[in-house]
């Protein structure tokens, strides 16, 4: 591994929800200026008395991919704003082609050639995907009516450039995750970008459409387009970028050559210590069929609403952790509704510590003892603008049978701020919002706030999207924890390696469960093969199950 000297190292990459780097704003000026670099020196923002950046300084090259990585609130995203024009810096300078610009909003950015998309994308899910490409690319028709006709070919075009095809008159909400996706990045090629950056791309793809976005990524920089890209997967960034600056409670601490470092390496600068390997729930425990001697916690028998869900059988025993493994669209999250009474099943049965159980509503689940972690955390986890202290009362209010008997604020609080420091939650302090909160702070009040009912079922949709490696860590021990103190979990996760902490894990396919795999066969391969039903079993057991 190669750690160059902060002020050293150019840095390369390309702009988007953090585009970022760092440098104390010391010493020597960088090496004369490369044709078409964007530079951002002594960048220092403060909110409060917090000081969220400081004297951060980095250099994005044109045809490289510079990867930003990170703690949660190591002061990305902000960094990322500033040259979006979505803050003001208090302290430091953007630089085009070596000469200072000003970036004062958003319409200053574009016209810059830079380019973000964003973990929440900026999407009109009522309009058509043409519609959604076209915004901001001015290029309106005569009397200011946009030019369809022209904007349908540059639409076109784009797409045979990035290799999708997505009919151009459907709805954006009527697509996946990832096609949504590559219509944010269709529309800042209409906008002729020169860096884009990219934040959490793959957050809920598949392997498959990684490897896609990889090849894409691979024709930009190939074209001279600059990449920002930011994320928590550390194997992905190691194999997608060329270099990678290293952030840490708002100063950078190292520039990185991708191709001289490892993941233990680069996890050791992001958290500032070594962090210790996840260990599988085969290597935890001592009997992997301890869990299946234990009652039946959860029984679902027949389960459908179809076309998502279709005869789901399954048990989840006391104390048991069991994954949910599929592609997107396979139907988990779908599944996941229906234990809560979210949705309502058209046929199966569900049993609940042996007893009938058939919520009409989340309440109900909350009730009777289950709790979901939903995927969306911002829209549906959280109210962004309450505090910290009420997010974390919101659920154990609602699953009381009289939420006015059940409430004293001063008991609420000093609940509510043990929870903060049992998961490491970092805000200003109790009274802070949501809103505020890096990502992953984020996430660990939502999870926060369905512990706190003491749930004996958790469901958990997606735990560690957008977490860094240390927060992952933490939310990884607070699971086998629960689980060790007789909770039962359910982790629907498209990351196969945290479904490493499951007994067993079930795999969907287009809305069936169609195998069973143990801990002592848990393969990343195998169970990707699975996914996409090109495996044989081998042992695996299919799912036609439980009596």
């Amino acid at each position: 591994m190669t750690i160059r000297p902060e002020l050293d190292v150019p840095a390369q990459g390309d702009e988007e929800e953090t585009m970022t780097g760092s440098t104390a704003g010391v010493g020597p000026d960088p090496a004369p200026v490369t044709s078409g670099l964007l530079q951002m020196r002594g960048i220092s923002k403060s909110f409060g008395g917090s000081r969220a950046l400081d004297g951060v300084s980095i250099e994005v090259r044109p045809g490289s991919v510079h990867a930003l990585c990170g703690a949660n609130g190591a002061g990305k995203s902000t960094l990322v704003k500033i040259l979006a024009g979505l803050e003001r810096a208090d302290e430091g300078e953007i630089l085009l082609d070596g000469a200072r610009v000003e970036v004062a909003n958003p319409r200053d950015a574009a016209d810059l050639g830079l380019s973000f998309i964003h973990q929440e994308l900026n999407l009109v899910p009522k309009f058509s995907v043409l519609r959604n490409m076209a915004m901001g690319s001015g290029h309106p028709g005569r009397f200011g009516i946009l030019d369809l006709r022209r904007l349908r070919r540059e639409a076109k075009a784009v797409q045979e450039r990035l290799g999708f095809e997505i009919p151009l008159d459907i709805e954006v909400e009527q697509l996946s995750v990832s096609d949504r996706w590559m219509v944010s990045l269709g529309r800042s090629l209409m906008r002729d970008a020169r860096f884009i950056a990219m934040d959490e791309p793959t957050a809920s793809f598949t392997d498959e459409e990684a490897s896609k976005l990889m090849a894409v990524i691979e024709e930009l920089t190939s074209d001279g387009v600059g990449i920002l890209y930011v994320s928590h997967r550390l194997d992905e960034v190691l194999q997608v970028s060329d270099t990678i600056t290293v952030f840490r409670n708002g100063q950078k601490v190292a520039t990185l050559d991708s191709a001289e470092t490892d993941r233990q390496e680069l996890t050791t600068q992001i958290v500032g210590r070594e962090v210790e390997k996840l260990v599988s729930r085969l290597e935890a425990e001592a009997d992997e069929s301890v869990a299946e001697t234990r009652p039946v916690r959860l029984g679902v028998r027949g389960l459908s609403r179809a076309p998502r869900v279709l005869g789901a059988s399954f048990d989840v025993h006391e104390g048991e952790i069991v994954g949910i493994a599929g592609l997107v669209g396979a139907g988990r999250t779908e599944l996941a509704r229906l234990l809560i009474g979210a949705d309502r099943a058209t046929a199966g049965t569900m049993t609940l510590g042996g007893e009938p159980y058939a919520p009409k509503s989340p309440h109900d689940a909350l009730r009777a003892g289950i709790a979901l972690v939903p995927e969306e955390r911002r829209s549906q986890g959280l109210v962004l603008t309450d505090t910290v202290e009420n997010n974390l009362a919101m659920a154990e209010h609602g699953s009381a049978p009289s939420m006015r008997a059940r409430f004293r604020p001063k008991s609420s609080r000093s609940t509510g701020q043990a929870l903060m420091e049992r998961f490491s939650v970092k805000a200003r302090s109790i009274r802070d919002t949501a809103h505020h909160l890096s990502g992953g702070n984020q996430q660990k009040v939502v999870v926060g706030k369905y512990v706190r009912t003491n749930p004996g079922l958790l469901v958990l949709d997606e735990p560690t999207v957008g977490v860094d490696v240390g927060a992952r860590a933490e939310i990884y021990r607070i699971i086998t924890g629960l689980a060790s103190e007789g909770t039962s979990v359910l982790v629907i996760s498209s990351d196969f390696e945290e479904l490493a902490i499951c007994d067993r894990v079930l795999v969907m396919r287009a809305g069936q469960l169609v195998a069973e795999v143990p801990a002592s066969e848990f393969d990343e391969d195998h169970l990707t093969a699975l996914c996409f039903g090109s495996s044989e079993s081998s042992g695996t057991t299919e799912t036609e199950k439980p009596a």
